[in-house]
C-alpha cells in the first residue's frame, strides 16, 4: 500500500511546496493589507470607512473559488498579458484574505482602551505613529490566536488554486491518479499532509491563546 505515493513522492511534494509558498504569499500580503483594512474600518472619515466596508462586505459574501476565477480571467485584460497561475492565485488570495484579517485587526483595534490612544496623541504621536507603535502591536498580540486560525484556513484553501491549473498538491495528485488509478491512497496522503500542517498550527494557536490569557495582555 502507498507504493503509488512512494513512486511519485518528489512530484507530489513539489506540489505541496507550492501550497506552502502560495499560503506564505497570501498571508504576507493579506496581513499587511488587512492592517490597512482594519484601520479603515475604524476610521471616522466616511470617505475611508464606507469604501472599505463595501470591499469587506462584498468579498466576504463571495465564494473564494469565484474570486480566483475572476482574477484569473480579468487580470490578463487589465495588465495586457497572461499571468502565471501562481501570480493570479496569489493576488486572489491576498485580496480575499485581507477582508478576514481586516476584521480580525478591527476587533483588536476596538479592544484597545481609548485612554491609551489619547495618551499616545498627547505625547505628540501622529495618527500613523500611533497605529504603528500602539494599535498594531497590541492588536497583533491580542488577536494572534485568531490570526493563526485564519492562516490555517488560508493554507487549506490553497488547494482551490487547482481550478486555474496551478500544479499544487491536489492538482498533481489528480495527474498521478489518472495514471496510477490509486485514488484512496493518493488522496489519503494529501489529507495526511494537510492535517499535519493544520494540526501543528492549531496547537500553536492554542498555546498563544493560553499564554495571552495568563499574561492578561494590555
Amino acid at each position: 500500500m502507498f507504493d503509488a505515493v512512494q513512486r511519485n513522492l518528489p512530484f507530489l511534494m513539489a506540489g505541496f511546496l507550492t501550497n506552502l509558498e502560495l499560503a506564505g504569499c497570501a498571508l504576507a500580503g493579506g496581513i499587511f493589507l488587512g492592517i490597512l483594512v482594519g484601520l479603515g474600518r475604524i476610521s471616522s472619515k466616511a470617505w475611508v470607512y464606507r469604501p472599505v466596508t463595501v470591499y469587506v462586505n462584498v468579498l466576504r459574501n463571495i465564494p473564494l473559488i469565484l474570486v480566483i476565477f475572476w482574477f484569473y480571467f480579468v487580470m490578463p485584460i487589465l495588465v495586457g498579458k497572461t499571468l502565471h497561475p501562481f501570480v493570479s492565485a496569489a493576488v486572489s488570495f491576498i485580496v480575499f484574505e485581507a477582508t478576514y484579517f481586516g476584521e480580525i485587526f478591527r476587533a483588536g483595534f476596538q479592544s484597545i482602551s481609548r485612554d491609551l490612544v489619547s495618551a499616545a496623541y498627547s505625547t505628540g504621536l501622529t495618527y500613523w505613529q500611533t497605529a504603528r507603535y500602539i494599535l498594531v502591536p497590541i492588536a497583533f498580540r491580542r488577536m494572534l490566536p485568531s490570526m493563526i486560525t485564519q492562516s490555517i484556513i488560508t493554507f487549506q484553501d490553497t488547494s482551490l488554486a487547482y481550478v486555474i491549473g496551478l500544479q499544487e498538491m491536489v492538482r498533481r495528485t489528480t495527474i498521478v491518479d489518472s495514471m496510477e488509478v490509486r485514488s484512496i491512497e493518493l488522496y489519503s496522503f494529501v489529507a495526511v499532509m494537510f492535517f499535519i500542517v493544520c494540526f501543528i498550527g492549531s496547537r500553536i494557536s492554542r498555546h498563544y491563546e493560553e499564554k495571552g490569557r495568563r499574561a492578561n495582555v494590555l
